[in-house]
């Protein structure tokens, strides 16, 4: 793909969210004015400015009628560094998904809850509720840092998996938001009770090194103009990428000495994965390696970073703002410089890492202090409970009953730890009970490595749909592995309804990304540890097609991989050229093993469109009514 950069930014003029930032008075206005009007939605300026506070508005396409106002509703977003939900903020969401939700909860990709459906008189009390329960939304959305990731499993004998919760707890507290607006708007100006900030945090943030901190101003980090667009931090462990930290504006990477005492910290920056559909200046972008810096000066080097993109990034052009443009378009060694100069030294060589794996951390496992914890999967993160399957009955009864932490996971999963021994069985019979596992064993592969974000009908941005399709969309997968002789076969398939990436598409074996109604952008070649980009291979694949479209790849899988090499590495080493030359030139086998020929034919849009609607409401594949059709038409002619 071209990756040309824009025109330079001087003399261009700010975006309108610039703008809109300046004239808020830290977030207040006009949120703080329109959550008091009787109305069922905010105007646009609010609606902008809500995100900071944790929310987005939404309209329920489904409930569209012409002619009428959109079906207003509110998502409200929770930030969780590290993905920790205390047991109290668990039992108050599952409470409030009732009471003003649609029954259900979402985990995130970025270890966060998401709580769909709620109404706009609602919202406030949701708000308070989450904060007097221990939890926050504050800086879940916005030009601001987002929620800090860390792997969520919960080893006591692994001393860095508890450096990279600390830190990463300690990190979203430093460049938490400090406007007093969210608790003025939300708590009446009530400030909530809250753990303690750890001192060293509380200086670091008003310790100006060289240019970090805008003085005499509500957000002595952020300024009044806040960050060009979002920024995206998680702290990880060598080897361990349950976080896909090449994704993230900013990754720490713990570094401990052989005692297992922290040392300090390798820094990988500018990654990122949204981009925009025809706009080729747009593009996913792997984080790069910057160096390494000493735990005491983790926070300063954080700041410096943080500074140089507040100061540098591009506030003209939104799709040009993220870190990773500003270092595509300087350079690594521009940036570093740039960096170390507010951060007032040099910053020192990147130290040695070992390969970085995904893992899931499901099932039941030894956290090393005697105690068990358990990894539950959660298909595309939905905590409902539907027909026999009741997912959120079980969980409630498990932390009602248990008073267990959770842990949220970057792959939409839930951990509970601390878990004493002789309560796995009463655990594994609730579980059971609610139609639950807890064998991840017996996960079907796809599913378990699957990820997809919410799309239609609630976000705005979704062309087509996309958690609601993966499951059947896996499932013929499934059965077109199986009937070319792949079974065993599996691979990390994430799918989006937009371009912007949530699912984090771009790093998987096969991604699909949505192009337009019921079809998608298809991506190859990322790697199943997602360490690699993946690749566009086609521009529109409409869903009826799938099966066709993805058989002479699968085929040529099968006939050319290496030994043991995965569905990415093989399309990564093959190159598409090659894919292409095959699937150009096969024929499908029949049962019987001879070829069958394929042939296409086009259709006008409205003629596709009537034969599906047909063809749905007959419960026949189309192939069929076009056969029968054409067999009819021919009888006729002679």
């Amino acid at each position: 793909m071209v990756k040309s950069a824009p025109s330079p930014i001087t003399n261009r003029k700010p975006s309108k969210l610039e703008g809109i930032k300046e004239n808020s008075n830290f977030l207040r206005e006009p949120v703080a004015t329109e959550i008091l009007q009787d109305t069922t939605h905010f105007t646009e300026n609010a609606v902008q400015l809500l995100k900071y506070h944790g929310s987005y508005q939404q309209d329920n396409r489904d409930n569209r009628t012409k002619g009428q106002e959109k079906d207003y509703q509110f998502m409200l977003r929770t930030k969780n560094p590290g993905g920790l939900v205390p047991q109290q903020l668990y039992l108050a969401l599952d409470k409030l998904a009732d009471e003003y939700g649609n029954h259900t909860l979402r985990v995130t990709t970025r270890q966060g809850f998401q709580m769909h459906g709620i109404l706009k008189k609602n919202l406030k009390a949701s708000i308070a509720t989450i904060v007097k329960n221990l939890g926050t939304t504050l800086g879940a959305c916005g030009d601001i840092n987002r929620n800090v990731m860390a792997p969520p499993a919960p080893f006591k004998n692994r001393p860095e998996y508890q450096y990279a919760w600390e830190y990463a707890q300690n990190i979203a507290d430093l460049l938490s938001a400090q406007t007093g607006a969210y608790y003025e708007i939300w708590l009446d100006g009530e400030k909530a009770i809250s753990a303690e900030e750890d001192p060293e945090v509380k200086a670091a943030r008003q310790r100006n090194g060289n240019g970090t901190i805008i003085h005499n101003n509500e957000e002595p980090i952020y300024g009044t103009y806040y960050m060009p667009r979002k920024f995206k931090i998680c702290v990880t462990v060598p080897g361990d990428n349950s976080v896909d930290l090449y994704s993230q504006d900013l990754t720490l990477v713990v570094i401990t000495n052989k005692k297992k005492q922290l040392e300090g910290f390798n820094i990988f920056a500018g990654g990122g994965l949204g981009r925009t559909h025809g706009k080729e200046e747009t593009f996913a972008r792997l984080a790069d390696q910057i160096g390494y810096v000493a735990k005491d000066d983790v926070y300063d080097v954080v700041k410096a970073i943080v500074a140089t993109q507040r100061d540098y990034g591009d506030r003209t052009d939104r799709r040009h703002a993220r870190l990773k443009y500003l270092i595509n378009d300087w350079g690594v060694d521009k940036f570093r410089t740039q960096v170390e100069e507010y951060f007032g030294k040099p910053v020192e060589a990147f130290k040695p890492l070992p390969e970085f794996k995904y893992h899931d951390f499901l099932g039941w496992n030894e956290q090393g202090d005697g105690k068990l914890f358990l990894g539950i999967s959660i298909d595309n993160g939905r905590i409902k409970d539907e027909g026999s399957f009741q997912l959120k009955t079980a969980l409630r009864e498990i932390v009602e009953q248990f008073n267990l932490p959770i842990r949220l996971t970057p792959n939409h999963n839930l951990i509970f730890y601390d878990i004493e021994p002789d309560s796995k069985e009463a655990i594994q019979d609730i579980l059971s009970r609610h139609g639950v596992g807890d064998d991840p064993t017996k996960i079907e592969p796809l599913v378990r490595y699957a990820m997809a974000c919410p799309a239609l009908p609630t976000c705005g941005l979704a062309v087509t749909e996309s958690e609601r399709a993966i499951p059947g969309i896996l499932e013929r997968i499934r059965a077109l592995l199986d009937k070319l002789g792949l079974q065993k076969e599996h691979f990390v398939v994430r799918m989006t309804g937009c371009p912007n990436g949530c699912a984090r598409p771009y790093l998987a074996e096969l991604g699909f990304v949505g192009s337009a109604p019921e079809s998608y952008q298809l991506w190859l070649g990322g790697s199943p540890n997602q360490t690699r980009l993946a690749q566009p291979y086609t521009d529109k694949l409409h869903h009826n097609d799938l099966e066709s479209f993805l058989e002479p790849i699968f085929v040529y899988f099968k006939k050319s991989r290496k030994s043991k090499e995965s569905f990415g590495d093989f399309c990564d080493r093959v190159g598409f050229d090659t894919i292409r030359e095959f699937a150009a030139t096969y024929e499908p086998q029949t049962a019987n093993g001879a070829n069958k020929s394929r042939h296409r034919v086009n259709l006008k849009e409205e003629v596709y469109s009537k034969l599906k609607e047909v063809a749905e409401s007959q419960g026949k594949p189309m192939t069929q009514l076009v056969t029968e059709a054409l067999e009819v038409y021919f009888q006729n002619l002679s």
